[in-house]
């Protein structure tokens, strides 16, 4: 009976992030309010993942981007990337080379919400189809966040876990050396042939 449940809420979960009538932290929050009241979620438990490292830092992220959003960081950069002459490609790999740097030091979610401005207004300016930015920017934000410790919530909970098993975390650049060349042959595939 359990798992029948468990499987209609992800279902109307699925079609409700799907039809985009409510807000999805509204959705998520209902499907684990749901699961709770089922019982199959502990309620005592319910809401423990909030105070995860990965969630925390991910909504720390998200405010210091929307400060920066508010503070006319976004426009200065905006203003930097037009300056650069109007060759597509050229464009990209500037957008793609800086959205890897910051997705290293600040998560993949911070620099994508701080960039993602500037990749929309650029492309209406020059008349290209937003998907030639974005889809860039969201490989390059993915591929720069393997090169720290608090590039990607993954190497968060990696890094917990290995705490939790071993009693010794990874340190801010023990995924550096293979996560920048990764992302190094990443941003040259995406500017010259993706």
């Amino acid at each position: 009976m359990n798992e029948a449940i468990v499987f209609a809420v992800l279902a109307l979960s699925l079609v409700l992030f799907v039809v985009g009538k409510w807000r999805y932290d509204i959705v998520a929050v209902l499907a684990l309010l749901v699961l709770a009241v089922a019982g199959i979620v502990p309620a005592a438990e319910a809401y423990q993942g909030f105070g995860h490292p990965a969630v925390i830092t991910v909504a720390a992220v998200l405010v210091l981007s929307r400060a920066l959003y508010n503070s006319g960081v976004v426009d200065v950069i905006a203003g930097w990337y037009a300056r650069i002459p109007e060759y597509l490609t050229l464009r990209i790999a500037a957008l793609s080379g800086l959205t890897a740097f910051l997705s290293a030091f600040m998560n993949n979610v911070g620099a994508v919400s701080l960039l993602l401005p500037v990749a929309v207004r650029v492309s209406s300016r020059s008349g290209h189809p937003p998907s030639r930015y974005l889809m860039p920017l969201a490989f390059a934000s993915l591929l720069g966040g393997m090169m720290t410790l608090i590039g990607t919530p993954p190497n968060v909970i990696i890094s917990n876990f290995r705490a939790e098993q071993t009693g010794v975390a990874f340190n801010m650049f023990d995924f550096t050396l293979v996560g920048l060349a990764i992302t190094a042959a990443g941003v040259v595939f995406i500017v010259l042939i993706g």
